[in-house]
């Protein structure tokens, strides 16, 4: 699979369709949560020797990167763990609904055979109770969020790479003022509604303080066609925003 936008020089391995990969693991004695409260999820990541790493590279400021969804494709949610001096993560989950639950890890070894690569490696977790699934929302061009109107078009650019772009705007007017987060103007999440494939991605825009947007540029490896639900998540004023939307890839 090619490298992923926004980290250049790394080779990506995997959608997070597995819990192992190239002798790399994502280890958890858990395979249930509690409905309707926090909870802790803890795990490890073991390297080929089957010793956990410690030693994790840096990437968009943070050391792994934690998401959260139901097989419905709801309940999103991007976390950033802390780790022990032994290698054990602790990902502090929000109050989950009943059903099941797919967690993933990005993360990228510091050292090893594979050191600076990024991983995407997942399990999956029941979370007991009466799970009422609902319907995959309809493909559309935009949404709203917190007063933000946010427009996603996609086109084809080289095999399985599209182009996102997004344009952000409230009252009608283009918005100029969005802030970093984690190192740059927005992060995309994107999950695939037949397997649950994840695709993370930063837009390409050069970072300039507190001026971002209105317009953000995205090259996305989406390798599966079909429905795509995705998570675009930006800030502005010291608030974070998620914009929801279903996008469809022919």
């Amino acid at each position: 699979m090619p490298s992923m936008p926004g980290m250049p020089g790394m080779m990506a391995a995997g959608e997070g369709l597995a819990a192992e990969l190239e002798g790399y693991r994502l280890n958890s004695t858990a395979t249930s949560l509690p409905a309707g409260q926090a909870a802790s999820y803890p795990f490890t990541i073991t390297g080929p020797d089957g010793r956990p790493i410690t030693d994790f590279a840096v990437v968009q400021t943070k050391t792994l990167h934690f998401y959260a969804i139901r097989s419905d494709l709801t309940g999103y949610q991007h976390l950033h763990p802390t780790m022990a001096a032994d290698g054990t993560w602790t990902a502090d989950l929000a109050a989950l609904d009943p059903g099941s639950w797919r967690l993933y890890a990005s993360f990228t070894p510091n050292t090893g055979p594979l050191k600076g690569s990024e991983f995407v490696l997942s399990r999956s977790v029941t979370v007991p109770g009466e799970a009422a699934s609902a319907p995959l929302p309809a493909a559309a061009e935009s949404t709203t969020v917190d007063g933000y109107t946010v427009a996603v078009q996609s086109g084809p650019t080289t095999g399985m790479t599209h182009r996102l772009t997004v344009t952000i705007s409230k009252d009608g007017q283009p918005v100029s003022d969005l802030q970093p987060y984690l190192d740059s103007y927005a992060h995309l999440s994107a999950f695939h509604e037949g397997n649950q494939a994840l695709a993370h991605l930063h837009p390409q825009n050069v970072v300039d303080g507190d001026h971002g947007g209105p317009t953000l540029t995205f090259n996305a490896v989406l390798g599966d066609p079909g429905n795509w639900r995705v998570f675009l998540q930006f800030q502005t004023a010291g608030q974070l925003h998620t914009a929801v939307l279903t996008l469809h890839i022919a």
